[in-house]
């Protein structure tokens, strides 16, 4: 049998486990050919990886070992670099077979001579280091070796007392693109599974280098084979897992591995403290109680800082202090008008905005005022004052101060002269300003801003409510994220927080969020999904219908996709002003941001970096988060009834209890 993936006949053919022994319906367990760049071998539980070949290295699969007897021959078919389909030819003399067993195990049979019996000539997985992600994210699994997982050098188990090997690894000191990295090379390894990932096989090392060295998000970069000395650049975003020491076909396989210079500086003398002995028992004694010692004077100085930081915080509790200016309402009041409808500018989930004239300084600015019907309160006020304040970066609104007097709760803000991207985008008339350079300028720049939140900042920021209302747009149309009341602190090491209050605008919040209260990154990467589907074709994903079908807008664009008519879902007033590629691309990294599942999702690197490149190459889209046909359509009356939609866009809260 052959194994096919050929996407142009659409041709797939895999193994499928049984679902038990005596019932051959399809089981758990898949084993296919994966096309993503430079292609593998993946078996899959559902969709869940188990085990994968690692990537065609232009001799073999870089993590096994070849062909598992010399009379068998893998014969494979490629077109442009993808395999297309592969078999084995194996002597005629044997009789062989390869079975997917229903318990997950890949196995090689071979008939005896007797014609008696199966022999089992190798399994799959062949070890705990084949079993995938084994030792996390930047853990190195060696099945020679106690234990087995080990840290890249420059990292550090996340876990000190009692590694957890899923939660891997991290860095011991951040990366300083500014200051300058280096590249630690790390030999004989099957490759890291591609999951953010750039590929150009006509570049040399050397330029592969340079181009990982200038984008600060670039993690490693590897020669894609290493035939004729190495040929090719395959650069990877985000963390680095499945990663196993090998000595076969990728023993001449070397990742480099990105490392601030201070870290590998710190490496260089590696080998000579390797050479130095271990302590004697003596040794060990004295060194025990020296770290007993400081550990019981830390705490006391613990203590003691505790103490003074209590005393601190009380001292400041009438005051508060948000590292922002404090504006007295009077001046405010006087400014707008006390407040006047002629001062109104907008009106959101928090409350009105209003326009004012200079304040005290030379700039326009805006004032929120907390709305006394609002569901969003004092906790949603400082948490906006606390992050904005803290986060600067051309993209992100500017907060200017703030004002609590009373019962009154105001923010003031630098005036942005275009008011939100709603106000252009979904209006038939005022949409015609916004052609496609300046369309493609404001995705472009709310990536930026959407990547320091998530990488770049000193914090780790979820927006929880990202939407094209609170994008505003500046005198020249330039985005800057706003409204942060909704968002998340996450600390280094998280990824993914849940809460019992669902908060945010139906329409645009992930599956995952909606339903089950759980939020990361990826929640927001899905809203940046919608929006650029938003943008792309001027319509509103809640609201949107079609003649043909009841999907919403998400549907409509995942139906054009799998149709080769991508095309048709640009806004019509773009026909003279659109760059096909671009266009495309737009759409293609919206549907990716889309999956239905987070793990299938970007991170927000690699949208940007999607996006800001002609020549990246990018996965195939499957079928988007909440893909599904409403009885009548997406704007149904018991459809708008849940989330109690207004003119205001107004916020949606949902308190989730168990059923």
């Amino acid at each position: 049998m052959q194994m096919v993936n050929n996407p142009n006949t659409g041709d797939f053919k895999y193994l499928t486990s049984w679902r038990i022994s005596i019932d051959p319906s399809p089981g758990d367990f898949t084993y296919r050919i994966e096309n993503r760049g430079l292609p593998e071998l993946v078996m899959f539980r559902y969709t869940v990886k188990r085990f994968r070949t690692g990537p065609w290295n232009g001799l073999g699969f870089s993590g096994v070992s070849g062909s598992p007897d010399p009379g068998y021959k893998l014969e494979v078919v490629f077109d442009k670099d993808l395999i297309l389909s592969m078999h084995e030819d194996y002597n005629s003399l044997t009789i062989a077979r390869l079975t997917l067993e229903q318990s997950g195990l890949l196995q090689r049979y071979s008939m005896n001579e007797m014609k008696d019996k199966w022999t089992a000539v190798y399994t799959i997985p062949r070890d705990t280091c084949d079993n995938y992600g084994q030792c996390g994210p930047y853990g190195v699994c060696s099945i020679d070796k106690e234990p087995i997982c080990q840290c890249l050098t420059g990292f550090e188990p996340k876990a000190q007392q009692d590694w957890d090997w899923s939660s891997g690894c991290s860095r011991i000191r951040p990366l300083n693109c500014g200051s300058g990295d280096g590249f630690l090379e790390v030999r004989g390894v099957k490759y890291p599974d591609m999951l953010e990932y750039w590929l150009n096989t006509s570049m040399s090392l050397k330029q592969c280098h340079d181009e990982c060295l200038r984008n600060c998000s670039c993690m490693a970069y590897a020669n894609t084979y290493i035939t004729n000395g190495g040929t090719g650049c395959l650069m990877w975003f985000g963390e680095l897992i499945d990663i196993r020491e090998f000595h076969g076909a990728g023993s001449k396989q070397i990742v480099y591995v990105r490392l601030p210079a201070s870290e590998l500086k710190s490496n260089n003398n590696l080998d000579e403290t390797k050479k130095k002995k271990k302590p004697s028992k003596a040794g060990w004694l004295i060194l025990i109680l020296t770290i007993t010692g400081v550990f019981i004077s830390c705490l006391i100085c613990w203590g003691i800082l505790a103490i003074r930081l209590r005393l601190r915080k009380r001292a400041k509790q009438k005051n508060e202090d948000f590292e922002l200016p404090s504006f007295k309402m009077a001046a405010i009041a006087a400014a707008t008008n006390n407040f006047s409808t002629g001062n109104l500018i907008g009106e959101g989930g928090f409350g009105p905005v209003y326009k004012q004239g200079k304040l005290s300084a030379e700039e326009e600015i805006a004032v929120k005022r907390l709305s006394s019907s609002s569901r969003q309160g004092l906790e949603e006020f400082k948490n906006e004052v606390i992050l904005i304040a803290k986060l600067q970066h051309r993209n992100l609104v500017r907060l200017l101060g703030c004002c609590i007097d009373g019962d009154e709760r105001l923010l003031i803000y630098e005036y942005m002269q275009n008011r939100s991207l709603d106000y252009f985008v979904f209006d038939e008339n005022r949409k015609k300003v916004l052609t496609w350079p300046k369309r493609f300028d404001i995705i472009m720049g709310i990536s930026k801003g959407l990547l320091y939140l998530h990488h770049d900042s000193r914090l780790k920021v979820i927006h929880r409510d990202l939407k094209t209302s609170n994008i505003l747009l500046d005198g020249n149309l330039n985005p800057k994220i706003s409204d942060f009341g909704l968002a998340r602190i996450f600390g280094g090491d998280q990824t993914t927080a849940r809460t019992k209050r669902v908060i945010g605008t139906y329409g645009y919040m992930a599956p995952e969020y909606a339903f089950d209260g759980k939020f990361s990154v990826k929640s927001d990467i899905f809203s940046m999904g919608v929006i650029l589907l938003e943008i792309v074709s001027g319509k509103k994903n809640r609201g949107f219908s079609h003649c043909n079908h009841n999907h919403c807008l998400l549907g409509h664009a995942w139906l054009l996709w799998k149709e080769n008519k991508a095309l048709e879902l640009m806004d019509e007033c773009l026909k003279d002003t659109y760059n096909e590629s671009q266009v495309k691309r737009c759409i293609q990294v919206a549907l990716l941001c889309l999956q239905k599942f987070p793990e299938n999702r970007p991170v927000m690197s690699s949208v940007l970096f999607m996006l800001g490149h002609e020549g990246a190459v990018l996965s195939e889209p499957g079928e988007p988060g909440f893909f599904m046909e409403w009885s009548s359509s997406c704007n149904a009356e018991n459809h708008v009834s849940i989330s109690n939609e207004s003119k205001k866009d107004s916020m949606t809260i949902t308190d989730l209890e168990p059923r």
